[in-house]
């Protein structure tokens, strides 16, 4: 299984980025997937999650609004679109397939995790 996040960078407040997540070895379109986010110092923080087909979805209230998550079960690719991002979304971002094809908040319903990939917001 491998899940491999991309996209990460620096941006300045306001500014927008979109991660991409590309699945293989499981059944991508299964699975409901998952976005967590983790800063320094701080504990691991849910970010958004999509259910098995896509047509639902969940984020976190810190980023309602400005972040949007989607997926392409024919690529085998979750997405989190993240506009007006301000400093406090810096963080460590990764992607991870949850154990049900329903939304997932908890950190514990997922199975499988990325490596991450790094989102820095300066002021």
């Amino acid at each position: 299984v491998q899940l491999q996040a991309c996209g990460g960078g620096l941006v300045q407040a306001g500014g927008s980025l979109r991660l991409s997540c590309a699945a293989s070895g499981f059944s991508f379109s299964n699975h409901a997937m998952g976005w967590f986010r983790q800063a320094p110092g701080k504990e691991r923080e849910f970010v958004g999650t999509i259910n098995w087909s896509g047509a639902t979805t969940s984020t976190a209230e810190s980023v309602r609004g400005r972040f949007t998550i989607s997926r392409d079960n024919a690529k085998n690719t979750v997405y989190l679109q993240m506009n007006s991002l301000k400093p406090e979304d810096t963080a460590a971002y990764y992607c991870a397939a949850a154990g049900v094809p329903s939304l997932a908040v908890r950190a514990s319903t997922y199975d499988y995790w990325g490596q991450g990939t790094q989102v820095t917001v300066s002021s």
